[in-house]
């Protein structure tokens, strides 16, 4: 949820950095939406050389992050704070500008809210499902879900795991083991792009990749999991400890865990009759 905001139902790609106390946002994703344009990457590219010839300080104090592109792949992208998008608005005549600026200030708004109480962001993020349709049940495997998988990152990270890819390498090796699909195979199924993949799991989905992530945990700290390939072993044995038990429900109850369902509107029909 902290990667992504919404403005208006369009997805900014966004990243807290915990050491400048600020936010960084996709320029391409504001630029999509202030421009409203289907290729917000083109608009940007051109009024990236203008500022740029003009000696606009926009442009040249931007910098790149790794954001989750439409592929499912970390690509570099060009990022700006609060206050380099002020200034960029400045050049984009849009009537989304102000509504956008109020946006900004909401969005800083509330992260000093999460910071003074961390619940908020829970209640936050709780009435975004319930309003996007779920049920209570669901609502609480996938935050219980969620705060198991925050354990186990915090576990990679202070023990030898750094780089994003590494984190996505460990997650695919225990979605891979406990499903037997990997994690692009899984939001196929689903029909999912830029989707997350939890967002979209049946009850029993969540439950399992809790297990695992749970089991994989568990091991590491047991034995002691430094780096990349440690953790990749326990992840292996901790996908396995939730295959197996996967492969005993279905066995007994004679239905597949891993579903293609999803929670994706219906798609709309072509009303456009042939001649």
């Amino acid at each position: 949820m902290n990667n992504i905001k919404l403005f208006e139902d369009k997805k900014i790609r966004s990243h807290y950095d915990e050491e400048h106390e600020k936010w960084f946002f996709s320029v391409v994703d504001v630029v999509g939406v202030l421009t409203q344009s289907v290729d917000g990457r083109k608009y940007w590219n051109k009024l990236k050389q203008r500022l740029k010839k003009e000696g606009n300080e926009t442009v040249t104090n931007c910098h790149q992050l790794k954001l989750k592109a439409e592929d499912g792949k970390q690509r570099l992208t060009d990022v700006a704070d609060a206050e380099q998008l002020l200034r960029l608005i400045q050049s984009i005549p849009s009537p989304k500008a102000e509504p956008f600026k109020l946006w900004l200030a909401k969005v800083g708004y509330e992260r000093i809210q999460d910071m003074s109480d961390p619940s908020l962001s829970v209640d936050r993020a709780r009435g975004f499902w319930k309003s996007a349709g779920r049920s209570e049940k669901w609502i609480q495997q996938r935050m219980m879900g969620q705060e198991t998988r925050n354990k186990l990152t915090d576990y990679w990270q202070e023990n030898g795991v750094e780089k994003p890819n590494e984190f996505a390498l460990l997650t695919n090796i225990i979605h891979q083991e406990w499903s037997g699909l990997s994690v692009q195979k899984h939001k196929a199924i689903k029909g999912l792009k830029t989707q997350n993949l939890r967002d979209h799991m049946s009850e029993a989905e969540l439950i399992f990749t809790a297990l695992a992530e749970l089991s994989t945990r568990q091991i590491a700290e047991v034995e002691e999991a430094k780096g990349l390939d440690d953790n990749a072993k326990a992840g292996k044995k901790g996908g396995g400890i939730a295959k197996k038990a996967r492969l005993e429900l279905e066995h007994t109850t004679g239905k597949s865990v891993v579903s293609g369902k999803n929670f994706l509107p219906p798609k709309k029909k072509n009303n456009i009759k042939k001649v």
